[in-house]
This record gives C-alpha cells, sequence and structure tokens, in this order.
C-alpha cells in the first residue's frame, strides 16, 4: 500500500490547507460513516443507497439469483470479489453510488461484459456497479453522431445503427463490452477507414472519483481526453460518449483454409500485403483474422492456417486484392456477401465464460520462421496434452492501419499506433484438468518467441489484452517513451489522487486510505 505521503512526494499532490490550531479542511467525500468494509452487507446498502438511486435499480449480494450473471466473467480464472452488486438504472445514478462508496470506505469497480482479463481485477474487493441495464443508443443524423451509454455492447450497438442506416467504429467481438474496448483504444473493422474506436468519440460523459459529473471533450478538460483515450481505466467512470457514425454498406468475406505446408508460403504474402497500398494495408480490406488450430476433420495431429479477410464494399473490388491468397492451394476455401451484421457476427452475443491461458504481443510484421517454430511447437503441446487441443489456437489480428496511423501518436495516451499486427494465443483449462501451470507456461513460450522474432524491438502489449503479469511492464503497455508515463501520473494526481481506479492495469501501483 501507498500511504498518502508517498504519493504527495512522487506526484507533487499539494497538503490540505490546514487552519492554525485547527482541525485539516477535509472535502466532504473524504469523511469516513461508521460504516465499516467488514460488515457490508446487500441489505445495509440498500437501506442506504437504494432511496438515492432511480427506479428500476437493483442492489443484491451473492445470495440473489441474479448474481451469478451479474458477476460472470469471460476468463474465469479472473476473480474479483463482488461483495455487493449495484445496477443503475440512470446514468444519474453512477455518481451516487460513487460517492456513498467513498463516504463508506468502499472499493468500486464497474463491470459490464466482464472480458477484462488482466491478474490486477482479481485484487478488487467491494461493489460491483453493473451497467448492464445502461444500453441506450440515440442517433443524431444531422450531426452523424451517436450517443452511447456505459452498458452498450458491440454486437448491439452494430444492429441499432444498422437500422437505422449507419456503421461506427467498435471493437470486434459482438459480445464484449464497447466502452471497455474503447477506453483502451479498440481496434475492429473499421480502423482502416476511420480510426480506433476512441478516435471516433467527440464527447465523453464521465464520473470522477471524488463523484464530480463532468463533461470531456476537446474544449473542455481537453488533458483528461488525452488519458480516457488509451489509459481511460485508470482516471474515470464513462457514463456516454458521443461517437462518430458513417453510412452502411455490404461487406465481403472471403475464408482459406491451409494445410501447414503452405505456412511460409500464406505468411511470405500476408508481409507483402500489409504494404501493399503506399506501405500500409489497403484501407477497405478491413480485417484479416487468422490461427493456427486444430480442425479435427482435415487431421487430427496437425493444426491448420484458417484465414478470413474481411472487406468494407463488393466481392468485385475484394477479389482484386486477394489474387495472391487465391494463387495458394487450399484445402477449403468459402465466401460471402452479405451486411455488416452478418459479416461481423453481430448477433453472436454471448461469450461462455471458461478459465483461459492467454498472451499476446503486438508487432510490425510476421517473422515467418518464428510462426513456423509456433506452429511446430503448437503441435507437440496438443500431443503432450490433448485436453488443450480443441480449445487452443494462435490468433492473428491483421488489420488495416491506415486511419489509425493517420492519427499523431503523441495526440492520445494509445502509444502503438505503429504497430500492425495483434498476436494472441488462446487456450480453455478444463476444469479437473489440472493444466493450468501447463496451459500457462505454453502462453508464456509463445510471447517470447513472438517477442524473439522481432529482436530489435521492444515488445509491445496491447492493454485490453493485457494479463497483469510479470513480464509485462507498464512501459510496454502505456509507451517506452518517458513522457508518456510520467504524462498519465502527472494527470492522475489531479484527477484521482486516491487511485480509486487502480483495478485495470494501474500506472499507480496501491492506494491511499480516504
Amino acid at each position: 500500500m501507498v500511504a498518502i505521503k508517498s504519493l504527495i512526494v512522487a506526484y507533487g499532490i499539494p497538503l490540505l490547507p490546514v487552519l492554525v490550531s485547527s482541525t485539516p479542511i477535509v472535502p466532504r467525500y473524504f469523511h469516513r460513516n461508521l460504516f465499516s468494509r467488514d460488515n457490508m452487507t446487500a441489505s445495509t446498502v440498500k437501506a442506504e443507497l437504494g432511496q438515492q438511486l432511480s427506479n428500476g435499480s437493483l442492489i443484491f449480494g451473492p445470495d440473489n439469483a441474479l448474481y451469478p450473471n451479474a458477476t460472470e466473467r469471460w476468463n474465469t480464472r479472473i476473480t474479483p470479489n463482488a461483495r455487493v452488486v449495484v445496477q443503475p438504472a440512470a446514468e444519474s445514478d453512477l455518481a451516487q453510488i460513487v460517492k456513498y462508496c467513498n463516504d463508506n470506505s468502499i472499493e468500486f469497480l464497474v463491470k459490464n461484459r466482464g472480458h477484462g482479463t488482466t491478474d490486477s481485477l482479481s485484487s478488487f474487493s467491494g461493489i460491483e456497479i453493473n451497467v448492464e441495464m445502461l444500453t441506450r443508443v440515440t442517433i443524431q443524423p444531422v450531426k452523424k453522431t451517436a450517443t452511447l451509454q456505459a452498458g452498450a455492447f458491440i454486437g448491439d450497438v452494430v444492429n441499432k445503427l444498422w437500422d437505422q442506416g449507419f456503421v461506427a467504429a467498435t471493437g470486434s467481438a459482438a459480445c464484449v463490452g464497447l466502452m471497455g474496448a474503447a477506453l483502451g483504444g479498440g481496434h475492429g473493422r473499421y480502423e482502416g477507414l476511420y480510426g480506433l474506436v476512441q478516435d471516433n468519440i467527440v464527447h465523453y460523459n464521465v464520473v470522477l472519483a471524488n463523484g464530480t459529473e463532468i463533461g470531456v471533450n476537446e474544449t473542455s478538460h481537453p488533458d483528461l481526453l488525452y488519458a480516457l483515450k488509451g489509459a481511460g481505466h485508470n482516471f474515470a467512470i464513462v457514463t456516454s460518449v458521443v461517437e462518430r457514425i458513417h453510412p452502411r454498406e455490404n461487406w465481403y468475406q472471403k475464408t482459406y483454409t491451409w494445410t501447414q505446408d503452405k505456412l511460409e508460403t500464406v505468411f511470405a504474402a500476408l508481409n507483402t500485403f500489409h504494404k501493399s497500398a503506399n506501405g500500409t494495408t489497403p484501407a477497405r480490406m478491413g480485417v484479416n483474422y487468422g490461427s493456427i488450430v486444430m480442425n479435427m476433420s482435415i487431421s487430427t495431429t496437425e493444426a491448420v492456417l484458417a484465414w478470413g479477410f474481411e472487406y468494407a464494399g463488393p466481392a468485385a473490388d475484394a477479389e482484386k486484392l486477394l489474387g495472391p491468397f487465391n494463387a495458394i492451394e487450399a484445402f477449403q476455401v468459402g465466401s460471402t456477401e452479405a451486411s455488416y451484421p452478418i459479416i461481423s457476427g453481430a448477433d453472436n452475443t454471448e461469450c461462455p465464460g471458461a478459465k483461459r491461458a492467454i498472451s499476446s504481443v503486438m508487432t510490425l510484421e510476421y517473422n515467418i520462421t518464428t510462426e513456423r517454430t509456433l506452429y511446430n511447437l503448437f503441435n507437440k503441446k496438443i500431443a503432450e496434452y490433448p485436453d488443450l487441443a480443441l480449445s487452443a489456437y494462435l490468433w492473428h489480428e491483421g488489420y488495416s492501419t491506415a486511419g489509425v496511423q493517420a492519427i499523431p501518436s503523441e495526440s492520445t495516451a494509445y502509444p502503438h499506433r505503429e504497430e500492425n499486427h495483434l498476436l494472441v494465443f488462446f487456450s480453455e483449462i478444463p476444469e479437473g484438468s489440472g493444466l493450468s501451470d501447463a496451459a500457462e507456461a505454453w502462453a508464456e513460450e509463445n510471447r517470447r518467441l513472438w517477442n524473439a522474432g522481432q529482436p530489435h524491438r521492444q515488445p509491445q502489449t496491447y492493454v485490453n489484452y493485457a494479463q497483469g503479469k510479470n513480464y509485462e511492464t507498464l512501459q510496454s503497455i502505456y509507451g517506452y517513451e518517458p513522457w508518456r508515463l510520467d504524462k498519465l501520473r502527472s494527470l492522475k494526481a489531479k484527477y484521482d489522487p486516491q487511485n480509486r481506479f487502480r483495478y485495470f492495469e494501474p500506472i499507480v501501483s496501491g492506494s491511499a486510505k480516504i
């Protein structure tokens, strides 16, 4: 834990003024009631907080039937302790909940869809603020923007916008909460044209650590705007955002399954493809997702390469770009031209929870020798641990980056604009298998190999994929330039001096008692 004196010394927080021969002048939200963490129950919180919240808000504990769904996480390895769950029915309730927690020395953590996978979340114990009821999407067609509430999730947003004739930059998986993705950057299919999710947000409505409600944009708290775009989990609760929207269009998708003998040819073609449009990926080829994965209908001992290309526009235009991949003999090929919600899987909004081992890196290009080494290791591991075979895969996200790289790197806290690829290893760990250590070791080895394949570069970690492991440094997440963490910590001292927002890849460790 960090004492208040340590924070003052480290971050220049001014001492609270004092009256001569009197007591310090302490803000209201630092006063404590006699209530303590030790005797917190849902009934007590409901009695004290319930009347301050909007009709329809819910407060419940572990003995309530709603609790399992409200606290479910996509990666069950992550175990924050939600002693009481509060589900607000209105945005205005969030400030009241924060003030209540501050008054009673209770930690709080916001949860939407529960996809954060960093170990730091497991250190939480207190009130979970569950925003799943706040899902309103309000379109302003003249302004070409939409207002999205804190609980909006990607599939729902895609469908609602499409029905009104629009699309927007969102994350890529339909079941993921949009706000959590945006706070760390937000990669998705439209970033080649429009940039990251965060790059399309023009206004944030937030609740600060002291319960104050403010609006954040280029003219109101622009310093906080910088932090919210890439390190936002550390600074505020976002109650809603205003995001740019764009006219809708159909997409084209083409999929290939290649056997292992094509590995070197495929990755060589990918490296060329990702530099084929003035040094970057063609902007309308929004993404290619690929994996080294088992397909038991093809082989029970050797993984395949399963790849999909997704293009914003008609099939004929996409096919002009796919010639190099069409020329590689594939075991299976498929294609479809459809609406954006269908291509993006907007209706696939269920992501069942499981215990997962994960590791990730970011790269400029694919090291072909490394990919062969990873492929061989994959086959070796599934032979050694067959219980992992059906769920393990080496995932490759190759987005078009033109829109991302058009934004000056120093303008936001997101530090990875030059990176071209997100590479991730996933494996579910079957209950009772005893394979947790083996899966985690495999995950770490994959990360090490990927990074070793770019020996002249520092490791890069996308904050939304970070795992909170010792091998992930803050610099790899928030940037190696010394000014980046210095700036974030200065803003932290200004907007959250008590470090209330410290459970998602914290830029400052420990907390000051309130």
